[in-house]
């Protein structure tokens, strides 16, 4: 038998019959699920926080069309993704596709890899949140001198809450979140443009000189790091309706719609305080400059309502990856590599709510480390989730892998457009992407040292799930049979 979870629980489930409790329940349409990803990837906070940092430390005023590059190879990878979905029927994304394409123990281990690399991430989005939500201005409400560590606490409590209900009330609220800061930033775009910025609607970006202007590789590595997460579409494929096509068509929307924001963004900082301002601010400045540039254009009460449309952005965001992180928990509780107690699905709102405490108690006791250790919150934030967009990187490497190998084996009625070109296309982005990625690994984790030890932590994760699948396949085979969904 498994130390971890045995074959029984891939039928039986606790309290309830299997077909009461293995499948996740919801009504998710394309729109539910686009939202869902774009709260996750939380557009303000990169336009405010991200981009100044792209255009100083990266290529300058050559960032837009950087953009538009990384978003193109997105949608590359997005073919092959799109295209596996319809042979893995499952909700365990990258975890069941790699299973699918690339075996069962490398399956195993990029699902723990998987894991934890999205723990990290939330817990370094609650650290953030803390850090926003503490500099928001309470005032006028009695809210006064409040610590970074007390609204994490509060934050991840009411997440926690909604974790428990049916996925579509997070839809609902995670909709809100978006629309109010994807119009606030429409709005503060269409001034810019309207007035023709700080010296005219320029089209200085697209020029050679600028598209080669400072580091590209820098640029190209931020970009992309900016999209990880979209595999959400897939991971709520039992809650979505019509998943067939409501996958696919979720996860090109998403990719577009984050291909837009982020360069129109980028364009109208640039254009906002005109090239040669923005590129010196961007150096010299880059935490205030986000701000500074909305200021300018909407006022002090439009930077100050930006600014409380942060706290909403960064919740919107945790939630997002906490019901991720509890539905890749599901799933390996699903095909009995964790204990069957975390497959158990809520009666009454098809949740995987013990899946979902369980994050949340991950989330109270890493936080409870982080104050004890008195660890600077924006800095643990920094590491976290740079290594965890690596780590992302590193899994849609082997995603893509995954797909060749698949479709190698068998064509399966697909064209050599999604089997293999476009594949292969994305494949040769990605390891370009994550050879800048591994060679400038300081400036996605803050010190070299950190990206280390978390780096060592995740890697022993995925050889950790390498060695005990292996040790399934002998010791309890049927629990080895359902690594990757395949025996669900």
């Amino acid at each position: 038998m498994s130390t971890l979870g045995n074959a029984d629980s891939v039928s039986t489930m606790v309290g309830h019959s299997a077909t009461s409790t293995r499948r996740l329940s919801g009504h998710l349409g394309t729109w539910d699920i686009v939202f869902t990803v774009l709260a996750y990837n939380a557009p303000l906070t990169i336009i405010i926080g991200l981009i100044p940092i792209i255009i100083g430390m990266g290529n300058g005023l050559g960032a837009p069309a950087t953009y538009l590059a990384a978003g193109g190879l997105m949608l590359l990878f997005a073919v092959g993704f799109t295209t596996m979905a319809r042979h893995v029927p499952n909700a365990g994304a990258y975890y069941a596709y790699i299973t699918a394409g690339l075996g069962r123990p490398m399956g195993l281990g990029s699902a723990f890899m998987a894991v934890l690399a999205y723990a990290f991430m939330l817990v370094g989005a609650y650290l953030y949140a803390g850090v926003i939500f503490s500099s928001v201005d309470l005032s006028s409400v009695g809210v006064t001198d409040t610590k970074w560590w007390q609204w994490t606490i509060l934050v991840s409590l009411i997440v926690a809450v909604l974790g428990h209900f049916r996925i579509t009330l997070s839809a609902r609220i995670l909709t809100i979140a978006l629309v109010l800061e994807v119009i606030v930033v429409f709005v503060w775009e269409a001034v810019i443009f309207g007035k023709g910025g700080a010296s005219g609607n320029s089209l200085e970006w697209l020029t050679p000189t600028a598209l080669n202007s400072g580091s590209i590789g820098i640029a190209v590595l931020f970009g992309v790091t900016c999209y990880a997460g979209f595999e959400a579409t897939a991971v709520f494929r039992e809650e979505a309706r019509n998943p067939e096509v409501t996958v696919p068509r979720a996860t090109y929307i998403s990719i577009i719609a984050m291909t837009l924001l982020f360069a129109s963004g980028t364009l109208c900082f640039i254009l906002g305080f005109g090239p040669e301002r923005a590129l010196a601010i961007a150096t010299e400045d880059p935490s205030n400059a986000g701000l500074q540039v909305i200021g300018m254009y909407l006022g002090e009460a439009g930077a100050t309502l930006v600014h409380t449309l942060m706290a909403t952005s960064i919740f919107a965001c945790v939630l997002a990856i906490h019901n991720i992180l509890s539905r890749y928990i599901y799933s390996l509780s699903i095909d009995g590599v964790l204990p069957r107690i975390f497959g158990h699905v809520h009666a009454k709102h098809g949740s995987p709510s013990v899946a979902s405490a369980t994050v949340f108690l991950i989330t109270i006791i890493s936080v409870i480390a982080v104050i004890y250790s008195q660890i600077d919150a924006y800095s643990g934030y920094a590491s976290l989730v740079g290594v965890a967009g690596y780590t992302l990187m590193i899994l849609q490497i082997f995603t893509t892998a995954a797909v060749l190998a698949f479709f190698w084996r068998g064509a399966h009625g697909v064209d050599a457009w999604r089997a293999k070109i476009a594949p292969v296309l994305a494949l040769t982005g990605l390891l370009t992407t994550f050879w800048l990625a591994t060679s400038n690994i300081e400036l996605l984790t803050g010190s070299v040292s950190s990206a280390v030890a978390l780096m060592s932590c995740l890697i022993g994760a995925l050889l950790f799930g390498v060695v005990y699948a292996l040790r399934l396949k002998f010791s309890d085979p049927g629990v080895y049979r359902a690594i990757g969904r395949q025996a669900v």
